[in-house]
């Protein structure tokens, strides 16, 4: 009985997070995942409703890291932990744990797809300073917009 009631409060929950209710689909989330406390499809996505909704990162990267432990063969899990990261700023650690999942779920389009979108970062023009650095920042930013102009006059 658990198990259905579980399950219907996960539906309910991923429905209402598709239509961007994420702080109602929290709710629903949350309950799923009590009764079935080891169900990582359950914890991930409370992860992604408590990234959304109440952004609260490291709750919402536990959850997420907790599922992918849970089972790592799961393309739907690293997704879920890299949107996560992307939605706290931290997309040096999205591409690694795309990258990850890739080693896992090695046929995976949507794995490749997001990892595609989420592009390769240049090198900082300062190496000996850190990529956060004012300098590396205002400097990277010159260096793209004048390679972004580059290619357009070659077009």
């Amino acid at each position: 009985m658990a198990d259905n009631s579980a399950l219907a409060e996960f539906k309910q929950g991923i429905n209402l997070l598709r239509n961007g209710y994420s702080a109602e689909a929290f709710e629903y989330l949350q309950r799923a995942a009590k009764l079935e406390q080891y169900n990582p499809y359950y914890l991930s996505f409370l992860g992604i409703s408590v990234a959304r909704a109440q952004r609260k990162w490291a709750d919402a990267v536990n959850l997420c890291e907790i599922a992918v432990g849970l089972k790592r063969d799961e393309a739907q899990l690293y997704l879920n932990l890299a949107e996560v990261y992307v939605s706290a700023g931290r997309r040096d650690d999205a591409i690694q744990i795309l990258d990850t999942a890739s080693t896992y779920c090695p046929a995976n389009a949507r794995i490749k797809q997001m990892r595609g979108s989420l592009g390769r970062r240049s090198s900082p023009v300062l190496p000996f300073l850190g990529r956060a650095h004012f300098l590396n920042w205002s400097l990277g930013k010159l260096r793209h917009s004048a390679l972004v102009r580059l290619r357009k006059s070659h077009n």
